[in-house]
């Protein structure tokens, strides 16, 4: 938990704080920016909850918070149902699991519900009150795994769940090299009717995206908005692999269709097919400049 003897001093009075263990991974502002915002480096509280409702997401910034920066001066008495709500729907029958890992730099992870069995996309931490939730919602059958810096606690959930876990060929380290579905190539994966892995390498060698329903485009880091510049973007400063080639990647993922980008980092995008793919060109032209 946070230590109220390290609340940072750009906080508001109030219950809640954020210390300076924070790495300024972008979470808590993202999940609830009616009350965490920029500070320098590092995220704190500028509102304090007002209502039940800022309150319940404030907690499920707490509980989400890969180094556990936030804290409150007041033991939460709440702290069960903001657990219970976990994972947060998103849309339809996608969820965000929250409980994001400082091993991942605090990526998010996503629940898809299906009756076939679920799926998690990425890995959240494996934490008891999560755990127990996503048996509540059925099987997992897959844990499918963008690339190699988002697998965090994925021998936990195999060995719980005994999902068949799923990465690319050049994204196998000695961490992940019992991975049952190692995919390998350049060529798109049709994983059932409504699942297709696309490789886009660039941000690493074998990074893919997932692409279901062809409506719900989970990008790891390879595509994610940004509030600050308006638009679609990929991470220049964080390609550890060839910005060429994640240019070439981006302007192939342009000739799919899909209303959702769902980002491990960065911020969630949602519009309509025809503003999507303007969004994909733009943000090839903005590629193309930087």
């Amino acid at each position: 938990m946070a230590h109220l003897t390290q609340r940072l001093s750009q906080n508001v009075s109030g219950d809640f704080f954020v210390d300076s263990t924070c790495i300024d991974c972008d979470t808590c502002r993202w999940m609830t920016p009616d009350v965490f915002h920029r500070a320098g480096e590092q995220s704190a509280v500028y509102h304090q909850p007002e209502n039940e409702v800022e309150r319940l997401r404030a907690m499920q910034a707490l509980l989400a918070c890969p180094t556990a920066s936030i804290g409150t001066i007041e033991k939460p008495r709440d702290i069960k149902d903001a657990q219970q709500s976990f994972p947060i729907l998103v849309a339809e029958n996608v969820y965000h699991c929250g409980y994001h890992s400082e091993n991942s730099y605090g990526a998010a992870s996503y629940l898809i519900v299906r009756p076939e069995g679920n799926i998690l996309v990425d890995s959240p931490r494996f934490a008891p009150p999560l755990v127990k939730r996503l048996e509540e919602m059925g099987e997992i059958r897959y844990m499918y795994l963008t690339h190699r810096d988002d697998v965090t606690d994925h021998h936990k959930f195999r060995k719980h769940f005994g999902c068949d876990r799923i990465l690319h060929t050049d994204e196998i380290s000695a961490d992940t090299r019992d991975v049952e579905i190692q995919l390998s190539g350049s060529n798109p994966v049709q994983l059932t009717l409504d699942l297709l892995i696309i490789p886009v390498p660039g941000h690493t060698k074998g990074h893919t995206v997932l692409l279901y329903n062809n409506k719900f485009l989970f990008t790891g880091d390879h595509l994610a908005w940004s509030d600050e510049l308006k638009q679609l973007i990929a991470f220049r400063n964080a390609c550890w692999y060839s910005w060429p080639e994640q240019l070439k990647s981006m302007r192939q993922l342009g000739n799919y269709a899909f209303e959702w980008v769902l980002p491990g980092h960065g911020r969630r995008y949602h519009a309509d097919l025809e503003t999507m793919r303007n969004q994909m060109q733009q943000c090839v032209a903005w590629m193309e400049t930087n």
